[in-house]
């Protein structure tokens, strides 16, 4: 019988933090223990914490962007934090591998796969898998871990810090390190959903891209340089939104990629403005397809978490028994201090079903009928059922 469990701790401590989040899960069994933390901790000691609680059990995670949310609420802000959501089932499988770049990140993604399979004692595809990468070439990873097993659906996000300056880590394994991936690839056991949106609002405005440089440089929508085409979309100064302030202005007004059904809206999350009017994004882009200005009120961020999370408890055909939720931390810094709003929603979709949700720098999801996918400023919402 599948169970799971989630705790946390804001002990400053960074071995006790660890060791008080793993003695609030039972190790009865556990298979798997998402962990995530903040990156002010000393990761390592705060794992080592943890795993003299729960030894031999696989730990793996990321670093989340200001804070976790558990039942028992949101943690975090300017006090470190770390939170556990631990699986326990005599039916489930885990294979867990982890790799720092090193060279080509397509390869990587090929031997983390083949490693995972290897560490569970498996040649077969999992039923499902989980991956989190640093906040680049997520899709370079991606596509070297499905050259492996194929299509098969995931979850995941990318490592995150507090202020966007590299200082986020990814650990598993026994690894830790700040480029690169992790995997976990699951058999067995509790089946998965996920629902992966933007619960973003179509505009009016779209164009085709143009030009791109180095996969994530917007430089030209319909033949015009690519910030001053969305400068004039919403009535703005160019100027205004050059550098980091193009990060902020478009949190509640980004732009989004359809799937080739129509069925999915990637957001594309623009970074920064360059001088020369181009915009860095934070996922791929292709020529000659067409990008959608997105918009959703503060508002709407905030009420599209609990609406999410009853959107997935629907579309699972069995009863819930854990939910692992990744909330982009771009969203989560438009809402700012009304993070509390977020947890009271999360708190009563879920009921008394364990969860977490980190706040990631890119979130990984798919579609039905379609694939795999990595975006950003997206909610990549999944939950296990039996």
């Amino acid at each position: 019988m599948f169970q799971s469990y989630a705790s946390s701790s804001v002990n400053p401590d960074a071995r006790l933090a660890g060791k008080e989040a793993a003695a609030g899960v039972k190790n009865d069994g556990l298979k798997a223990a998402f962990v995530y933390m903040s990156c002010d901790y000393n990761v390592g000691e705060v794992l080592a914490g943890a795993a003299e609680v729960l030894p031999g059990v696989p730990l793996f995670g990321n670093t989340s962007f200001t804070g976790v949310i558990t039942q028992e609420g949101y943690i975090g802000g300017d006090k470190p934090f770390v939170g556990i959501l631990a699986f326990a089932d005599p039916e489930l499988t885990v294979g867990v591998a982890a790799a720092p770049k090193d060279g080509c990140s397509i390869k990587t993604g090929t031997e983390i796969a083949k490693e995972a399979m290897k560490s569970a004692g498996r040649t077969d595809a999992p039923d499902y898998f989980y991956m989190a990468a640093s906040p680049a070439e997520e899709e370079d990873y991606l596509e070297g871990i499905c050259s492996v097993i194929g299509r098969v659906p995931f979850f995941g996000g990318s490592a995150a810090d507090n202020s966007i300056e590299g200082k986020w880590l990814l650990y598993a394994d026994g690894k830790c390190f700040a480029d690169g991936c992790i995997a976990a690839f699951f058999w067995g056991g509790a089946k998965m959903a996920n629902v992966y949106t933007g619960a973003y609002r179509e505009t009016g405005d779209f164009g085709i891209i143009t030009k791109v440089a180095d996969r994530r440089r917007l430089v030209e929508i319909d033949g015009e340089p690519a910030l001053k085409k969305y400068a004039d979309w919403r009535g703005l100064n160019v100027d205004d939104i050059k550098g980091g302030d193009l990060l902020v202005a478009t949190i509640t007004s980004p732009l989004g990629v359809k799937d080739r059904l129509g069925k999915l809206i990637a957001i594309r999350h623009p970074m920064g403005g360059n001088d020369d009017l181009s915009m860095n994004c934070g996922n791929n882009l292709a020529e000659k397809t067409c990008v959608i200005r997105m918009e959703a009120t503060v508002d709407e961020l905030i009420d599209s978490t609990g609406n999410t999370l009853k959107e997935l408890i629907a579309k699972m055909p069995g009863k819930p028994v854990a939910f692992h939720l990744v909330h982009c931390g771009g969203r989560r810094a438009g809402i700012g201090d009304r993070i509390g709003e977020v947890a009271k929603q999360l708190k009563e979709a879920a009921g008394d079903v364990p969860f977490i949700c980190e706040f990631t720098f890119g979130e990984y999801g798919f579609e039905r009928d379609g694939q795999n996918t990595c975006g950003g400023l997206m909610l990549s919402f999944t939950g296990f059922y039996e």
